[in-house]
């Protein structure tokens, strides 16, 4: 397999959004080679004959039925809430500005 070069590992950050030095691209090159290098040698030993799983047991939804029930009254549900604001839950801003 190809190495994986520091502008390679770059262009993966850039697209990602993450900021790195230098060090960072030295030291996350060969990572990322290991890692294909696994994803590599784990399709090399898949046969053809066994179908792609995402989980060793066959997984099932159990669906109910959709019934229309009392449920609280606005106030109710918001009583409890530290801050409401227009009938909703006032939470604090984790973003700043820039978004």
């Amino acid at each position: 397999m190809p190495q994986i070069t520091r502008d390679e590992v770059r262009h993966l950050a850039d697209l990602a959004r993450i900021d790195l030095d230098d060090a960072e691209l030295d030291r996350l090159a060969p990572q990322l080679e290991g890692i294909l290098d696994a994803i590599a040698s784990i399709s090399a030993v898949a046969a053809e004959d066994v179908p792609a799983t995402s989980h060793p047991v066959p997984l099932s939804n159990v669906y109910r039925e959709d019934v229309v029930a009392a449920s609280l009254a606005p106030e109710e549900a918001l009583s409890g809430a530290p801050q409401v604001e227009q009938q909703r839950f006032e939470v604090p801003r984790i973003l700043g500005d820039e978004q």
